[in-house]
């Protein structure tokens, strides 16, 4: 392994296979992002705020974009979408998690620091990037507020993939 300013480059000790980080990679983005739903329904419950409808309305927007029609009556419908919306934010978490298992099987490990950052940028990205495109919200006009609720449970779960994937490179 050869060290670098940003963490280390090369192998593992445990000579996990590309497919078996990948799925390390995975699990830890589940876990991180059980973390990240803890976090959002504490801060629900001490705060007493609702919950946010921009995943539903991303799912909405992308149906519309996709020109694909979500089924079922009025009532079916509004599940079927109450459904996909967390949904949606699993997939992003299981995706991001899935990178950087892969990124551990290319040989990279980063920095605790680093490994935290770039974690939460991407689930950050992953998460807000297509809400944002879609014209769904716009974080340049976000409130202080608004954005200490976005950062921290990404932030959360940052902490947790990294330590996660960590864990699974332990002798």
């Amino acid at each position: 392994m050869t060290r670098t300013p940003l963490g280390v480059s090369g192998k593992g000790r445990r000579g996990i296979s590309t497919l078996g980080w990948a799925l390390r990679g995975a699990a830890a983005g589940a876990a991180g992002s059980t973390a990240l739903n803890a976090v959002t329904y504490l801060d629900m419950a001490v705060r007493g705020r609702g919950s946010s409808s921009t995943p539903e309305d991303t799912v909405e927007r992308l149906a519309g974009t996709a020109h694909l029609p979500i089924p079922g009556d009025e009532q079916t419908r509004e599940n079927r979408v109450e459904g996909l919306g967390p949904l949606i934010g699993l997939v992003a978490g299981v995706g991001v998690g899935t990178l950087g298992g892969l990124a551990r099987a290319s040989g990279y490990l980063s920095a605790k620091p680093v490994g935290i950052t770039l974690t939460t940028l991407g689930v950050l990205v992953a998460a807000n990037g297509p809400m944002t495109a879609l014209g769904v919200t716009d974080p340049r006009t976000w409130s202080a507020k608004d954005w200490i609720s976005d950062l921290v449970p990404h932030l959360v779960y940052g902490i947790v993939v990294k330590n996660t994937i960590d864990a699974f490179d332990r002798p």
